[in-house]
């Protein structure tokens, strides 16, 4: 990995079932400064955490902001893939001083009130990652071989049930001029602005965004891994302002 000497930090936060341990192939390819890039595990996706199913998305957002902190509470680009655009968004809408820039990775800021999975049944612990068959009818597997998908199988963990079920209170429009990517893989980047004009649930909040970049990376839902060299490029980018 070649290095910059400076330049915001970078945090790259995973969707769900995913711990840091998924922005591995991505960060052989930042060439921005290894000391200034976090990859996190959020609360709830640490095996290791006996109170991970209790774990909510306030506690996820909390953790965000404190690694923020540890770099000096200067602000950071946030990199968002999928499922943590909940936390992420609640972080824009309670401190958007502290993102120098947000890029989502197939995903999107979140509306008011939003719920992942409002039929969730109110004693649901944890969800686990389902059958790939299942999951590739709700997000595109595509540029995933064998042996990616065996160790997303190995390595997912339950998803907390509070997160599944928590409505994601925002109030602050501040967030919506934040600086931000979109990074657009399972859908192309003029698809979804289609559909954010026409006010669909899932998209119409990037209508709503200030200064916004479109990135298209035709792939599945998660490039990370199917495209990790070209991710880390646009990643870099966007740290750099370009």
């Amino acid at each position: 990995m070649t290095t910059t000497a400076s330049g915001p930090t970078v945090i790259l936060i995973p969707g769900h079932w995913l711990g840091a341990w998924a922005w591995d192939e991505v960060l052989e390819h930042l060439t921005a400064d290894p000391s200034r890039v976090i990859a996190m595990t959020l609360p709830g996706l640490d095996i290791h955490d006996p109170e991970r199913a209790v774990r909510t998305i306030e506690d996820q957002a909390e953790a965000i902001l404190d690694a923020i902190s540890q770099r000096g509470d200067q602000p950071a680009v946030l990199v968002a893939h999928s499922g943590a655009n909940a936390p992420v968004s609640l972080v824009l809408d309670r401190h958007p001083e502290k993102a120098h820039r947000v890029v989502w990775v197939d995903s999107g800021p979140v509306a008011a009130g939003s719920v992942f999975a409002p039929d969730a049944p109110a004693d649901l612990a944890e969800f686990p990652l389902p059958a790939f068959d299942v999951l590739a009818a709700q997000a595109s597997l595509e540029g995933l071989g064998t042996q990616a998908l065996e160790r997303f199988r190995a390595r997912a963990v339950p998803e907390p049930g509070p997160v599944l079920r928590n409505p994601v209170e925002l109030k602050n429009d501040a967030r919506r001029k934040v600086p931000t990517t979109l990074v657009c893989c399972s859908l192309s980047g003029t698809k979804v602005l289609e559909l954010a004009q026409t006010g669909h649930p899932v998209f119409a909040e990037v209508a709503t965004l200030e200064h916004l970049d479109v990135v298209d990376l035709p792939t599945g839902h998660w490039p990370m891994w199917s495209r990790p060299r070209d991710l880390a490029q646009v990643i870099d980018s966007a740290a750099a302002g370009i």
